[in-house]
């Protein structure tokens, strides 16, 4: 299951992460994103042990999506070392995903 971030956990579970953290910034309302929920919960699922997969509500947290400068949802970013090493925007396959997350 995907880890819930938010602005209040975002340094300490992302940021300062040992491991790659992909952040998927969503939001209730949107469709695209609903679609990827699940697919987010089976890329942790599947790689949770060499990295973290978590979701962050854009809605409820705007300081972190406005930091990051998410415009269009969904917009997955993958976070190695603190920095954002890759951003993806729209849906993605579970694959691509994987994939990615294995070369950050």
């Amino acid at each position: 299951m995907a880890l819930e971030f938010t602005d209040a956990n975002f340094e300490e579970e992302v940021l300062k992460s040992e491991k790659p953290v992909l952040v998927d910034f969503w939001a209730s309302w949107c469709g695209p994103c609903q679609m990827m929920s699940p697919v987010i919960d089976e890329v942790a699922s599947e790689i949770g042990d060499v990295a973290k997969v978590g979701k962050l509500n854009v809605d409820e947290n705007a300081e972190s999506a406005q930091k990051y400068g998410v415009m269009s949802i969904p917009t997955i970013i993958m976070f190695k070392d603190g920095k954002n090493v890759k951003q993806l925007v729209g849906a993605q396959a579970k694959e691509v995903l994987v994939e990615e997350l294995k070369n950050v």
